[in-house]
């Protein structure tokens, strides 16, 4: 979501005129859920996407039109048989939205919802103004309170963390990785967008959560580094703790903590392991893709609780 508001910076920066869509409300089946959004620039371009076919290419026409006459509009489309059916489009659903082609007149607004680390509410009101959305009360066409992106940590910098670490970041996760080898945990290995924690693991394991939902996730080199993370980990208030590993390596460490007293069984049925979602998966990448799709899972629960 971050990501997206920092387009809308960008663009207010280059100077090119843009109209915010957004929908605001959905009714029965449809491509895109309530908060969808996307940016329909005058030369054709969108950045975002309102759920693509004969939907969006409708509210890219309006836009464009909003745009020539700088006047903001609402829609109400029906997903039925005569608006979709060139595209397969056969929904039946009923979308709402606004078309905002002044946006850029709250950049201060979404400057500070691109860079925030604590939930801010905003929305656009009945006469199209977008503004911070202290208040609950009536008039609004539209409300949304914008979190920052869940922290993932990754505990291991070898294959797998290779290949999730850059997929959870596209997934907007604000993900770091520990590890204490240097060669691996590396530049070179890791985008920049990724988060490099490198240290012994006796300093690594004391760095304090964030103020934000984080979710842990244990792959570290063998089974005893995976039980020297898990040891400190398990105490600590995660969102979501995941370890990779067989059945047989969770009854094994599990059964050895509850024994030498390091954990309780109530901390430890919070641990998911195996982690990630059964698709099958067998080589790395296909691991790493189990494992986001848990991860999404998991923010996606949170989000509606």
């Amino acid at each position: 979501m971050q990501e997206f508001f920092a387009a809308i910076v960008s663009a207010i920066e280059a100077r090119e005129p843009f109209a915010l869509g957004i929908i605001s409300g959905v009714r029965g089946s449809s491509p895109q859920k309530r908060g969808a959004k996307a940016l329909f620039f005058a030369d054709g371009r969108i950045v975002g996407t309102l759920g693509g076919g004969c939907l969006e290419a409708e509210v890219r026409e309006r836009a464009r039109q909003s745009l020539l006459n700088g006047k903001p509009s609402a829609f109400d489309l029906v997903l039925d048989h005569d608006f979709g059916w060139d595209d397969g489009l056969i929904c039946g659903g009923r979308v709402s939205g606004v078309i905002l082609p002044l946006a850029r007149d709250a950049e201060s607004l979404w400057r500070e919802l691109a860079r925030s680390d604590v939930p801010q509410p905003w929305g656009v009101r009945e006469d199209f103004s977008i503004t911070r959305a202290v208040s609950r009360d009536e008039g609004w066409l539209y409300r949304e309170t914008v979190k920052p992106p869940c922290s993932l940590w990754i505990a291991g910098s070898g294959h797998v963390a290779h290949a999730l670490a850059p997929l959870a970041a596209q997934l907007e996760f604000a993900v770091t990785v520990f590890d204490d080898r240097p060669a691996l945990a590396s530049r070179e290995r890791f985008p920049t967008g990724v988060r490099l924690r490198v240290d012994a693991w006796d300093k690594l394991l004391t760095d304090a959560l964030p103020a934000r939902d984080v979710f842990g996730l244990i792959v570290t080199r063998g089974h005893q580094h995976d039980a020297l993370v898990l040891r400190e980990w398990v105490q600590r208030p995660f969102a979501f703790l995941g370890m990779i590993g067989s059945q047989r390596k969770r009854r094994l460490i599990f059964a050895q903590f509850i024994e030498d007293g390091l954990a309780t069984e109530e901390q430890l049925q919070r641990v998911e392991c195996p982690v990630g979602v059964n698709i099958g998966a067998g080589s790395v990448t296909e691991i790493a893709v189990s494992i986001a799709g848990r991860l999404v899972q998991r923010r996606a629960e949170l989000n509606r609780a």
